[in-house]
């Protein structure tokens, strides 16, 4: 259906005007001089021409059939040309008009009648509130916008939540010499979305890479289903305006609190494998590269300059960046020693000193690409006295020419004669930037791009559980009007999904806390349950190390007194539970996003969460694969893996773990945040200690 606004076959624009600075004159002008091909109806009902073209009154006048229709007309006016151009049968919209849920108030409703009309009608809709749509393709040729003309033809295809961005965008990319085949602006997109444009494009082969300028998602989940599989085949980058951590603030939770709001995005667009740039300038930076480029084998990196500066930058970009800048092979740094000046450094990065010629750097290019340790060039030039900038940009493009499997990046310095060695490296495919960091940025994009592609994609698991008694534990807890759970309700949910607990039992009396001491083996630790308390230890509700009945007689008594006395409350029981001494502390928690859903947190557990902070995240559901890299991606692996001859812990029961905890929330959407803190491992078995859950909804 979405045809029916990307290459429609007959074009309505209403609200076209006879007055060159108003947006319906723009629109029906850049339709008729950009040669779309198909006819375009002027709707005016004060004219008998627009533009030398025949107008009419109404949308129903048209005597032909209508696919798309333009609308720019005052807001009050849009509802009824909605439902005329319903009637007629047209079956796509772009509406430019703004004044809809944007603004708030009356907005909002007329917005909600304007989205009941598309839908009644069967029809698609883009906008309200947008700058319209393009297509380059010239057996479209279709610029519906108000931008001043057509951008160059590519394969990139654009979608803009701004039309004031969007508009940037165009501009820079045809700056940059970036071909672009359909642009979209959706604005405040209560019909057509972001996630409606990746399935269009899904499947056009004539779309090799996907920009997105966002400032919110509209459905996360359905987003992230769509790129998983998408971003398998085409690239797609994102840059989503609105970020802030104020929210952690107001948190309860260890995994809430070190969850900022914009985090959900995040994690959301990694584990899809879309890259996500912070700025425009790195959107574009990425564009220049895909889809120009061969993806790199590897993260190996020749450096080749005629000034060290800019040599040592690039090297320390590279390696903060994932890219690696390994030494050239023997034979080939005595080849280039053979071809440049004895002040030159042929190591890696190679510095051809000031004096090197154009015909050095082909040469030297030339080497480079066929050493066995090299996976991608990048070229840096300045211009020095008497060395054109645009002969260096040839000598780049025909030792590229020579390996067109390893991609080449190159960098020109300065202004002297730059433009038109740009010129000459854009007509080659090769990227060429004006700054080193815009370089290595681009090709550590190629580089997280062919690992995700590389990376298997894992599999969901559904372990077997006792569902009806966790829908038990939380029903009680509801009934009760309570927000959280107790940690004997929190233990028994855990159990219900299978993660391991050391044993444990509620008690609500000495005699009965040291026959549970007995059952579950001692030492013990006694803990105080109470809703009204939130944190035990805070308030003396903990007793250790308790190896004797007789210890955990006294024990029981201290508990209670202490509890009473500090928090003036009686404990609703205690829990008493073996002691685990030893092992590793870990934590794996979930805190749900407003939109996405449950987000999976793993790191370092008990005081090192709080410290430390060292976590990884990830949106359920959580696969093997995500697993897998949670628990190998925190800074403190190592100490899981075993360092110093240690033993590692149970790496695969962690894996397990989390998979389980991402099944655990997923199945119950009244799981707000929860966290399993301490789990223990050890090199046969992972425990859980203590665990703490918020409900709602």
């Amino acid at each position: 259906m979405l045809d029916a606004i990307l290459r429609p076959k007959s074009i309505a624009v209403v609200g076209a005007s006879r007055q060159p600075d108003t947006i319906g004159y723009q629109i029906l002008d850049n339709l008729v001089r950009w040669g779309f091909k198909g006819p375009v109806y002027p709707v005016n009902p004060g004219a008998a021409h627009v533009h030398s073209i025949a107008a009419y009154p109404s949308v129903s006048a048209i005597p032909g059939p209508v696919d798309l229709a333009v609308i720019v007309v005052r807001k009050q006016h849009v509802l009824a040309i909605a439902e005329e151009c319903g009637r007629k049968g047209v079956k796509g919209l772009v509406v430019i008009t703004a004044g809809f849920a944007e603004v708030g108030g009356e907005g909002i409703e007329r917005e909600r009648q304007l989205v009941e009309i598309v839908t009644r009608y069967g029809m698609r809709m883009v906008g309200p509130n947008c700058m319209g749509v393009l297509n380059t393709d010239p057996e479209v040729s279709l610029l519906a916008t108000f931008a001043p003309k057509m951008p160059p033809h590519g394969s990139v295809a654009i979608v803009s939540q701004s039309g004031a961005m969007g508009q940037s965008i165009l501009d820079y990319g045809e700056e940059l010499g970036i071909g672009i085949y359909q642009f979209v602006s959706v604005g405040n997109k209560p019909n057509v979305s972001g996630n409606d444009l990746l399935e269009y494009w899904a499947d056009d082969p004539n779309v090799k890479a996907i920009l997105m300028y966002l400032e919110s998602f509209g459905n996360p989940r359905r987003f992230a289903q769509i790129a998983r599989k998408l971003t398998r085949r085409k690239p797609i980058f994102v840059v989503k305006a609105g970020r802030t951590a104020a929210g952690a603030r107001a948190a309860s939770s260890h995994t809430a609190a070190l969850a900022g709001t914009d985090l959900a995005a995040d994690v959301l667009m990694q584990q899809c494998g879309v890259i996500r740039a912070q700025t425009v300038e790195e959107l574009f930076d990425y564009a220049m590269a895909f889809p120009r480029l061969p993806l790199p084998k590897g993260n190996r990196v020749a450096i080749i300059s005629n000034a060290g500066g800019p040599a040592i930058i690039l090297a320390d970009a590279c390696e903060s960046s994932g890219l690696s800048v390994p030494e050239l092979a023997p034979e080939t740094q005595a080849a280039i020693r053979a071809r440049v000046a004895e002040e030159a450094s042929v190591r890696n990065p190679v510095d051809l000193i000031a004096s090197a010629k154009a015909a050095v750097y082909r040469e030297v290019i030339k080497l480079v690409l066929r050493d066995p340790n090299v996976d991608a060039v990048i070229a840096s030039f300045i211009p020095p006295l008497g060395i054109q900038a645009q002969d260096v940009a040839l000598a780049i493009r025909e030792a590229a020419a020579t390996r067109r499997e390893i991609p080449v990046l190159a960098v020109m310095l300065g202004r002297n004669g730059v433009p038109a060695a740009m010129e000459e490296l854009i007509d080659a495919g090769i990227p060429g930037y004006i700054f080193p960091e815009s370089a290595v940025r681009a090709l550590a994009a190629l580089n997280r791009y062919r690992q995700w592609i590389e990376r298997p994609e894992g599999a969901v698991a559904s372990f077997p559980v006792d569902r009806a008694a966790a829908d038990a534990v939380i029903a009680g807890a509801r009934g009760a009007r309570r927000e959280r759970l107790t940690e004997a309700e929190s233990l028994a949910l855990l159990d219900a999904y299978g993660i391991p607990t050391a044993p444990w039992k509620v008690v609500r009396s000495a005699d009965e806390a040291a026959r549970a001491a007995a059952a579950v083996g001692h030492p013990v630790v006694l803990k105080v349950m109470s809703a009204a308390i939130v944190h035990k230890s805070d308030i003396g509700g903990v007793v250790l190390g308790l190896g004797s009945e007789q210890e955990v007689r006294e024990g029981y008594a201290r508990l209670v007194r202490r509890v009473t006395e500090r928090a003036g409350v009686t404990p609703e029981g205690v829990l008493v539970q073996r002691m685990v001494p030893g092992g590793r502390e870990t934590i794996v928690g979930s805190t749900r996003d407003a939109k996405a859903g449950p987000l999976l947190m793993f790191g370092l557990g008990g005081i090192f969460v709080e410290v430390l902070k060292d976590v990884v995240f990830r949106v359920h559901p959580v696969s093997d694969v995500d697993a897998r890299e949670m628990v190998r991606g925190i800074r403190g692996y190592q100490l899981l893996e075993g360092v110093r001859g240690e033993t590692s812990v149970d790496l695969i029961a962690l894996e397990e773990i989390i998979q389980r905890v991402s099944q655990l929330v997923g199945d119950h959407e009244e799981i707000l945040e929860m966290d399993v803190n301490p789990l223990v491992a050890f090199p046969d078995r992972v425990v859980a200690l203590d665990a703490r859950f918020r409900i709602g909804g």
